[in-house]
């Protein structure tokens, strides 16, 4: 029974599902705008929209914790100069994720998930 386990599993072991969601994450920073399944859109989303906020503080702790999750250098980089101080007056919501239909081998539903 998964009685309040908020957590989606996504048919992944823990090791191997966090790594996805880092990359998954990296991507949607370095180019703002990836298609995936949506299942991943809505797991990673809240990962995005966290990493953004600790991005306007714009301080040491801030890319360090920013380094810690994130992968890659320059979405590091890319992450503390042009999207902390392009979303500095927004409270949230970084996020947008558009239905674009349904993948021909396996049903699966194909969303677009994007910065605003």
């Amino acid at each position: 029974m998964r009685h309040r386990n908020k957590t989606k599993t996504l048919d992944r072991a823990k090791a191997p599902r966090e790594l996805m969601l880092r990359n998954l994450a990296s991507s949607i920073l370095l180019y703002e705008k990836v298609k995936t399944t949506k299942a991943k859109a809505t797991v990673v989303r809240p990962l995005v929209e966290k990493m953004i906020t600790s991005a306007k503080a714009g301080d040491l702790n801030a890319r360090r914790g920013l380094i810690k999750v994130l992968l890659q250098k320059n979405a590091v980089k890319k992450t503390l100069e042009v999207l902390g101080t392009r979303y500095k007056s927004r409270p949230g919501g970084y996020t947008r994720i558009v239905k674009l239909g349904t993948r021909s081998g396996d049903g699966a539903q194909i969303v677009q998930i994007e910065l605003v």
